[in-house]
């Protein structure tokens, strides 16, 4: 069995009269994130962790923010054709490991929902979908309540 590693991260700041999408569920919080996207931060990372994994180059490559097309896209779709790159390459998803940095909101009653998202996004058992919470003990501009930034490790498998 081949299998291949993967790191991904992503960063974005909040801004207000947007939805705050993580993990491909969408939180009660009065600010969102800032991106051309729907800016799942977490979403981004796992992504681009799961392309560097099958050397299939980044998430930008693929949904680039210039293009109109994924202005206010729905990360879930990324992620989902994310996916099909990896299956066309022979690969399939063997577990992800990720971290998501916020001072707020709290996320930990949450974890469980993007779990389960996630895991039907990339058609696998939501036991291989880690996803940790963490605060950056009020230093940068995490920290300072500015944004959100998310880390992911990806494991594929050759098909």
């Amino acid at each position: 069995m081949q299998i291949r590693v993967g790191f991904g991260y992503d960063m974005h700041r909040f801004a207000e009269g947007r939805d705050l999408w993580i993990g491909g569920v969408k939180l009660d919080y009065p600010k969102g994130l800032l991106g051309h996207s729907d800016a799942d931060v977490l979403i981004h990372a796992i992504c681009d962790a799961l392309l560097g994994a099958a050397n299939l180059r980044d998430i930008g490559y693929h949904f680039p923010d210039t293009s109109p097309d994924f202005k206010d896209a729905d990360s879930k779709i990324l992620l989902t054709k994310c996916i099909t790159l990896l299956k066309e390459k022979g690969y399939r998803v063997g577990n992800i490991d990720s971290t998501i940095c916020a001072e707020q909101p709290k996320l930990n009653p949450h974890i469980p929902a993007m779990q389960q998202k996630l895991a039907d996004l990339m058609g696998v058992d939501s036991d291989v979908v880690s996803i940790k919470a963490t605060t950056s003990e009020k230093m940068g501009f995490v920290g300072r309540e500015e944004g959100i930034t998310a880390y992911a490790v990806a494991l594929i498998e050759k098909i």
